[in-house]
């Protein structure tokens, strides 16, 4: 059974850090591409980050590009999202899963929600 658990989310001032967790388990997640999604209320599910099996390779949209690094650590299963400076429009729920490129996600988790207000 493939599991998908997001941590890390919270209330934060414009400005501010978090750092997100990914912990995956129930597929070798060193042979799969990874990523960072984002939903936010009333809007569709948004890419924001990209990372190759090995972290060698990372991707950014545009709009977070400069602030958000995603990393991995494969020997402990576990996918990282470092949010710097953050806006109020970061603020929706954020998720885990495999870079598909066209090909099947596996099953959401519960996501962890960040909310940037003052």
């Amino acid at each position: 059974q493939v599991q998908l658990v997001e941590s890390g989310g919270g209330l934060v001032q414009p400005g501010g850090s978090l750092r997100l967790s990914c912990a995956a388990s129930g597929f070798t997640l060193s042979i799969n591409a990874m990523a960072w999604f984002r939903q936010a209320p009333g809007k569709e599910r948004e890419l924001v980050a990209t990372i190759s099996s090995g972290g060698g390779s990372t991707g950014y949209s545009d709009s977070v590009k400069g602030r958000f690094t995603i990393s991995r650590d494969n020997a402990k299963n576990m996918v990282y999202l470092q949010m710097n400076n953050l806006k109020p429009e970061d603020t929706a729920v954020y998720y885990c899963n495999r870079n598909s490129r066209g090909s099947y996600y596996y099953a959401w988790g519960q996501g962890t929600q960040v909310i940037v207000s003052s």
